[in-house]
């Protein structure tokens, strides 16, 4: 790797950051039959995590693995869909016995499936095609029953089960996973509030089904560790004080971290040393760069909603958001119209909220409001 700070997906355990633990934890829960509520907020490395333990030996020979993402899906038949789309990526590799079995299974949406001119099948079916997600659904697990491997899925985001509208969506798929022996699941989510809710309260199906476990921002000592051995690697040097100010400054989020160190590193010539005021020329190249595209996304805002962000942004962490004091902090209309903004900036990923406490959810998006302040 040219650069080996990655920003996007996994590479390899060589430029995975410890995780050690976490690693052992989930790996020994799965294989010995639990299932995991994987829940942390955005950009902590959930994903990257599960590829990681399942890149290890003794999943990736013995397993079938799958990771289904459906932040983007809206109903059940996007679900199902997305689900059949992964499956049948996954097993193409593994040959023609294993991708034939599934599609023989799914007689609801066969004739969706067409085939490139290499003969290779192709998930060709839109959501209008799936004309009875229960009953496609019950086809995806019969195969994951009757697969030649056990199957390890993770459901990436899965708290977008909650907005589809559907009350017997959370139940039909406990069923499924309760009397699926040949399979053991992940439910990765980083709305903590929605995720609590689901596996945590008696009146919900998934109550008690899974090992609930919180992922944690990585350890500073660990992360100064990885950062120091890549550049010292490419002939390059970098102050322990510069990790330890970034790692304060973007509360140990891997994301954050991951991209300005990346551009630390670029902007570090062989031999040179990277220091702390270094960081803040490099997070203005970022923010800049991504200045046309903020741009695009506040002219779209109302302008209620625009002047809530702005203030939580100047604020960083925000609570009593509906008293009169913050509204006239900030020289907002009122605290009504402070309650109602609030629900839309969190529904459109804007915002988070974690015990009473908002903040904006990208913090290079929070930079780049104050910079407009």
């Amino acid at each position: 790797m040219r650069n080996p700070f990655i920003t996007s997906g996994y590479v390899s355990a060589e430029y995975f950051c410890d995780r050690e633990k976490e690693t052992h934890d989930i790996i020994s829960l799965l294989l010995n039959g639990n299932n995991i509520a994987l829940i942390s907020p955005r950009r902590y490395g959930k994903t990257d995590l599960m590829r990681h333990c399942f890149s290890q030996p003794k999943i990736k020979e013995h397993y079938n693995t799958f990771i289904v993402d459906i932040y983007s899906t809206k109903s059940v038949a996007e679900f199902v869909g997305r689900l059949g789309s992964v499956i049948l990526e996954g097993l193409k590799p593994k040959g023609r016995k294993y991708w034939e079995k599934f599609i023989s299974i799914l007689a609801s949406v066969r004739a969706g499936i067409s085939f490139d001119a290499n003969g290779m099948p192709l998930w060709t079916i839109s959501v209008g095609d799936i004309n009875s997600p229960s009953t496609t659904l019950d086809e995806i697990f019969a195969y994951i029953n009757q697969s030649e491997k056990p199957c390890l899925i993770v459901i990436d985001e899965f708290q977008q089960i909650t907005h589809y509208g559907d009350v017997n969506i959370e139940a039909e798929i406990r069923t499924h996973v309760q009397y699926c022996s040949n399979a053991n699941f992940v439910f990765s989510g980083s709305r903590q509030h929605l995720m609590g809710s689901i596996f945590t309260s008696p009146a919900r199906p998934f109550y008690q089904s899974v090992t609930i476990y919180a992922l944690q921002p990585l350890p500073l000592a660990k992360y100064t560790e990885f950062c120091k051995h890549h550049f010292e690697h490419n002939g390059k040097h970098l102050n322990d004080h510069t990790v330890e100010q970034l790692y304060q400054q973007f509360d140990g989020i891997t994301y954050y971290l991951q991209r300005v160190m990346n551009e630390l590193f670029d902007q570090t010539a062989v031999g040179a040393t990277c220091e702390a005021e270094d960081i803040e020329p490099a997070i203005e190249e970022i923010v800049g760069n991504s200045s046309p595209i903020y741009e695009d996304l506040i002219y779209q805002l109302p302008e209620k909603q625009y002047r809530v962000l702005q203030a939580i942004a100047k604020e960083g962490k925000s609570v009593n958001l509906t008293s009169g004091k913050f509204t006239k902090k900030h020289g907002l209309i009122s605290p009504n119209s402070v309650k109602s903004a609030l629900p839309a900036l969190i529904d459109k990923g804007l915002l988070t909220m974690s015990k009473g406490v908002y903040q904006v959810y990208d913090k290079f998006l929070e930079m780049w409001l104050r910079k407009k302040l």
